[in-house]
């Protein structure tokens, strides 16, 4: 499927805001990365306001990035730090990103994928930090390497799908949308619970 012909309607505009925004909040700087890379490449033409991502010099900087946080991602205690600072880079980023798609050529749905793109971003964020913060509970580091994966290959094939495949792309996001409110509701419930147990323990201990 040739993605560099096909001239994107407002759905499919919709549908890559909404994987740039979702995605950010796992993988940011995959997302520029891969985004910028598909442009570069002629493989897909990007909307005007995603231009700037295939410059080679933004290229080099999301790819070393990218690096950084693969690696950074799979390392227990590491990753939470790491996701504990893109707090503040991922959500304005995912906005961003999400609001670039239409490019300012029309105010009312750029305000809309912004906050769309933020919310998908803060969504996906809190489910992935509160999920690697449980795993961190576990002395085993598999897990941890076994979720990184996991969103590893979840950012570039959510994107794909938003090119490709707008209709179906919307029925994966809802789905994984469902299961990340269900996780991280469940795995804060969690953590709280085991805080406050660590708490009596040290409290009784202490006395």
């Amino acid at each position: 499927m040739n993605l560099a012909a096909i001239d994107l309607d407002t759905t499919q505009l919709l549908a890559l805001a909404a994987a740039l925004g979702w995605a950010s909040g796992l993988r940011l700087y995959a997302v520029v990365f891969l985004t910028g890379l598909v442009g570069w490449l002629g493989w897909v033409t990007l909307p005007s306001g995603l231009q700037i991502l295939q410059q080679p010099v933004l290229l080099s900087v999301s790819g070393l990035m990218l690096l950084v946080e693969f690696f950074a991602d799979k390392v227990p205690g590491l990753d939470s730090v790491w996701d504990a600072v893109h707090t503040f880079i991922r959500i304005p980023a995912g906005m961003a990103l999400a609001a670039a798609v239409f490019g300012g050529d029309s105010a009312v749905w750029t305000t809309v994928a912004a906050l769309m793109g933020g919310a998908l971003a803060a969504t996906s964020h809190a489910a992935k930090a509160t999920t690697r913060a449980a795993a961190n509970t576990s002395p085993e580091p598999f897990s941890n390497i076994g979720l990184s994966l996991l969103g590893d290959a979840a950012v570039p094939s959510m994107l794909w799908l938003a090119w490709a495949h707008p209709a179906w792309f919307f029925v994966a996001l809802a789905v994984a949308l469902v299961a990340m409110v269900g996780v991280t509701v469940l795995l804060f419930r969690f953590l709280r619970a085991l805080l406050r147990s660590l708490r009596a323990r040290f409290g009784t201990v202490g006395a």
